[in-house]
């Protein structure tokens, strides 16, 4: 019981990671009805971001070191804040210079334009911190909290309450205020949404802010417990993806319920058999896919001629 509880809150730690993604390709795909593919990416950078963001308040270079140093809250505070803002900034330059020329036509141009972009930001960051691993101080510290006999990290219990806060702010921001309005009425149809005075381009432009600076803050996020690198985005990227997919790309509360349950779905496995783990996760994709094509909780669309 002490193995599964511990396996339990691991899963949903880094199910919050996932999900944040999750809800990251929805907010992308209901506005534009385009993804970006290189979110894995924006991960990698809002983690480096992070780190660089800590090293320069440090007096220190962006491709140092913060092995020894003491860090305090407010520059880890500060650092998230800038991850946020230059991750989201990217965003809006995917959007610019890789979707919106695309969008819209015959194709799917926008699906290698926005790899393109994943690569270019991969290779910036070979070019600046090169290809190893770096260690980020934990905010709260590295001691290990039991519970009922499980020993859990401070670090992956703020990932899933800061998952949780966010998520349930998004939903109130989308069901209550007129900016969540407006990106329904694009979502929904951007024709209509445009007779109705609403700027389409900058729904479509804060989206990918906002998606992005979700991938951003769940890369500096996890930052601590498993360690800066260029690659580690690609996989949790996926794995967001999936979680998207397994719950509905098209609902918000799906994305988030598929993102926690691959998180915990892998730390069971992980209980198991290790190697086992990626091949169950990609079994379930693959059997959601063939009985509820639109997701567990995705609502099937009918277009009406």
């Amino acid at each position: 019981m002490t193995e599964l509880l511990q396996a339990l809150i691991s899963g949903l730690a880094v199910g919050g990671a996932y999900a944040l993604v999750a809800l990251g390709f929805n907010i992308t795909f209901t506005t534009t009805k385009t993804l970006n593919f290189s979110h894995g990416d924006f991960v990698s950078a809002g983690a480096f971001a992070g780190l660089s963001a800590l090293l320069i308040l440090l007096g220190k270079p962006i491709n140092g070191s913060l092995s020894g140093e003491t860090l305090h809250g407010w520059q880890q505070g500060l650092a998230v804040l800038a991850v946020i803002a230059f991750v989201g900034l990217l965003g809006a330059l995917i959007y610019a210079v890789a979707v919106r020329p695309f969008a819209g036509k015959l194709g799917m141009s926008w699906v290698m334009s926005t790899i393109g972009f994943g690569i270019i930001l991969r290779s910036a960051g070979l070019a600046i911190w090169g290809p190893g691993t770096m260690t980020v101080p934990a905010p709260l510290g590295d001691s290990v909290i039991r519970v009922f006999g499980a020993g859990i990290r401070p670090q992956e219990l703020l990932v899933l309450v800061v998952a949780l806060l966010v998520m349930v702010a998004f939903d109130a921001v989308m069901r209550k205020t007129m900016i969540g309005k407006a990106m329904r009425a694009v979502a929904h149809n951007k024709h209509v949404a445009s007779l109705m005075g609403i700027n389409v381009t900058a729904v479509m432009v804060g989206a990918f802010f906002v998606s992005s600076a979700l991938a951003g803050l769940s890369g500096v996020l996890l930052a601590p417990i498993t360690s800066v690198s260029i690659f580690m985005g690609l996989m949790i990227g996926l794995k967001g993806f999936s979680g998207a997919i397994i719950g509905g790309l098209s609902s918000p509360r799906g994305c988030v319920f598929g993102g926690f349950l691959l998180g915990v779905l892998e730390s069971l496995v992980n209980l198991w058999q290790a190697q086992w783990r990626e091949i169950v996760v990609f079994l379930l994709v693959i059997l959601v896919l063939a009985i509820r094509p639109n997701g567990l909780l995705g609502a099937k669309f009918v277009e009406k001629v």
